[in-house]
């Protein structure tokens, strides 16, 4: 069996998720917010460029989290999507000289009809099959950017420097601090978009495939639709990350999304909970500070402690940060009762 299929065939199966628990409560929401809005405040330019990069990568972890947790396919290409994203926000600022926050929107719709696109033959595949496909288009990317036919706007091997923008009307504060509120804008406006989404009726019609092909064919679903539509709004909201990404960064290069990055953000889904939209940002924090905190504890042996640090998490709690989040609301349920 290949690493691929271990992945797939061992993570936990997607379970069905109440509408109630695909959002925190309205107490728990604000003061979640009030913390991601005051943080930045209080701590340095890197802490603030961290935090930026957690909001972007738990965009990408949420559009894995649709895709999968909503309508139950499984996907190991999310980043050759990024780097669409990434690529399309760079090229658009730096070769046409367009405002970086227009960029963004089009990153999303290029995005959005490549993934739809690639949904229409990778209908015929599911479970392993269908991860192995996506698993394939995430190699290619970074070799398919490298081309000698493309250098003249990707920059070849050697990428492009994106330009970090300064805060608009002269407000008074950094770059970092600027682009991390632009993204939490952006973060918040496309989380409320996706419960939204999840809620309405393609969301229901997501969850009837997710379920049960069969069934939700039956009831008159349109499964080709509504499967194809679940991969291009995945691909679209993880090109926005994408875009904003490089922007962050300030520079694209192939080498920055290879399969690696998909890997961590199938990660990152598992551990914030499959299906739970609020644990994408749990996850993300996951992919980005678990493995410095292992290298913290052993240099040498970085990966091994990591390691041990998932297998940890995997064995404790199966469902992700869902599950704690399920414990933590039955205690407090008994202590108001108490």
């Amino acid at each position: 069996m290949s690493a691929v299929e271990e992945v797939v065939t061992e993570a936990p199966a997607v379970e069905a998720v109440p509408k109630r628990a695909m959002t925190l409560g309205v107490g728990t929401s604000l003061v979640v917010l009030a913390a991601l809005v005051l943080a930045p405040l209080f701590v340095k330019n890197f802490i603030i460029f961290q935090m930026t990069m957690l909001l972007i990568y738990g965009l990408a972890v949420l559009a894995l989290n649709i895709l999968t947790g909503g309508s139950g396919q499984f996907s190991l290409g999310q980043s050759a999507f990024y780097a669409v994203g990434a690529y399309t926000s760079a090229i658009l600022m730096e070769h046409v000289g367009m405002n970086y926050a227009l960029t963004l929107p089009i990153a999303g719709i290029i995005c959005f009809g490549f993934g739809f696109l690639f949904g229409q033959p990778a209908l015929r595949l599911s479970g392993v099959y269908l991860a192995l496909a996506t698993f394939a288009l995430a190699t290619a990317m970074p070799q398919l950017l490298k081309l000698g036919y493309f250098e003249h706007w990707t920059g070849g091997v050697q990428g492009l420097v994106v330009t970090k923008p300064d805060a608009p009307f002269g407000l008074p504060m950094s770059q970092d601090m600027w682009l991390y509120y632009f993204t939490l804008a952006i973060t918040i406006g496309i989380y409320i978009a996706s419960v939204n989404l999840l809620r309405s009726r393609s969301g229901r019609a997501f969850m009837a495939i997710r379920d049960n092909e069969i069934a939700a064919s039956a009831m008159g679903v349109d499964v080709a639709l509504y499967k194809t539509l679940a991969f291009g709004v995945s691909a679209g909201i993880t090109g926005v990350a994408g875009g904003l990404g490089a922007i962050a960064v300030q520079f694209v290069a192939p080498d920055g999304y290879t399969i690696t990055l998909a890997i961590s953000l199938f990660l990152g889904m598992v551990v914030g909970g499959v299906g739970w939209l609020p644990g994408s940002i749990v996850g993300s924090a996951f992919i980005i500070f678990v493995p410095n905190i292992a290298e913290g504890i052993s240099k040498g042996l970085s990966g091994a402690v990591f390691g041990v640090l998932l297998f940890l998490v995997i064995f404790l709690v199966p469902h992700g940060a869902r599950q704690v989040a399920i414990v933590a609301q039955q205690m407090l349920g008994k202590l108001k009762k108490n």
